[in-house]
């Protein structure tokens, strides 16, 4: 006797899409119903197009088992003169006794082998709306995150970009976002700070930064509760990444240093600070509202005899002879950062120079040469503002 070939059981495939689908929905997070309805969406535009683009048609996904419905909707005629919008009132009656001239009733028209069909089409409806649905919540996901602060993982290095993992996906540090001179560690926890969360054709990207003056001011926010819950205000920052940072603090709440406030206690909270930076100097001084005052502050550590504010937004700073090099810094540093953080074009001399420079200006207008006014200084009970008007009265 011939042996019979066992025959396989039918493949339920909806009930596969079904199972599927469930799975992707817990793994992903994605809302269940709203795959449903890009699949009854998807498959509804390929019927109308089977149905000579009719707009009257519905068609339904059972969510249980995957299975699919077609129906058409058609408005009840004594008689029908197009198949596809219209229905007899005698045809009508067969569906619902009560149908008259001008309503609609509904007809199933699901067509031979439809639903095979359809779960092929809904199974690729399902991987591109799950990938567009999976890139949306990426980027509500960061693009929440935007302007804050996260922790990442360095995950390579290639070239000079560091590729940092924020978890659900990656990011390039670039070197324009780099702290000049700053090794991180493969493997290693660095902070970064989110500048901008973009949707792109191929996804979500989000650009990062450790350069960035918002950095530290973020900073400070996880560090020093005050800043967090508004009782202290950043009012300004200026940063040269990797070397110093000037920031300017004001208090909103009677009896609160805000200098103090983000010290700390020993200098706890900033040094915490300090050691994410890798060391980099920070100057933390008090808001002013006074130009003169605000701007004498930010020179610190250098001391300042007097602000004179010489134009609009310039002013002129007298620092004492010994502190020059100090006020105006490593290569321009400190009056650099102090000028960006007080938004003034800031010109520093010692006290000396102001001197010279008050003399040259009063000498200049009696037109009296500087060379003549030294000599007028080695002659006795003589003023050189004096000598200098009596050669104008002669000339």
């Amino acid at each position: 006797m011939a042996s019979r070939k066992k025959e396989k059981p039918a493949v339920d495939e909806g009930a596969e899409l079904i199972a599927a689908l469930d799975q992707m929905v817990r793994e992903k997070g994605i809302d269940r119903e709203i795959i449903f309805e890009t699949i009854e969406a998807s498959l509804l535009s390929a019927c109308k197009k089977h149905y000579g683009g009719s707009e009257n048609m519905r068609i339904v996904m059972n969510r249980e088992n995957g299975r699919f419905e077609v129906y058409a909707q058609k408005i009840v005629s004594e008689e029908a003169e197009d198949d596809f919008t219209q229905i007899s009132l005698a045809d009508a009656h067969e569906i619902d006794v009560t149908a008259g001239v001008g309503d609609m009733v509904e007809i199933a028209v699901t067509p031979k082998n439809f639903g095979y069909v359809a779960v092929q089409s809904a199974k690729q409806v399902v991987v591109q709306k799950f990938r567009e649905l999976e890139r949306e919540i990426l980027y509500n996901e960061y693009a929440s995150k935007e302007h804050q602060l996260i922790t990442g993982i360095v995950s390579r290095k290639e070239r000079k970009n560091y590729v940092i993992s924020l978890g659900r996906m990656e990011s390039w540090l670039p070197p324009s976002e780099q702290v000049r001179g700053e090794e991180l560690r493969v493997g290693g926890r660095v902070k970064v700070y989110i500048t901008e969360v973009r949707q792109t054709t191929k996804g979500p990207q989000v650009n990062i930064s450790r350069s960035r003056p918002e950095l530290v001011a973020c900073l400070f926010k996880s560090e020093v509760p005050e800043v967090e819950d508004g009782t202290v205000e950043i009012k300004f920052i200026s940063r040269e990444a990797g070397s110093r940072t000037k920031m300017a603090v004001i208090s909103h709440r009677e009896g609160v240093d805000p200098v103090g406030a983000c010290v700390g206690p020993n200098g706890s909270r900033v040094n915490i600070i300090v050691s994410e930076l890798r060391g980099e100097k920070i100057d933390i001084i008090s808001y002013n509202s006074d130009p003169e005052a605000f701007i004498a502050a930010a020179l610190a550590p250098s001391k300042v005899v007097r602000v004179i504010i010489s134009g609009e937004n310039a002013a002129r700073v007298i620092v004492p002879d010994n502190q020059l090099s100090l006020a105006i810094g490593k290569e321009g540093q400190n009056a650099r950062l102090a000028a960006r953080l007080t938004g003034y074009k800031v010109d520093i001399k010692s006290e000396s120079q102001a001197k010279a420079a008050e003399m040259d200006e009063k000498l200049a207008r009696v037109g009296f040469p500087r060379e003549e006014a030294e000599r007028a200084e080695d002659a006795p009970e003589r003023d050189p503002e004096a000598l200098a008007e009596e050669d104008y009265k002669e000339i």
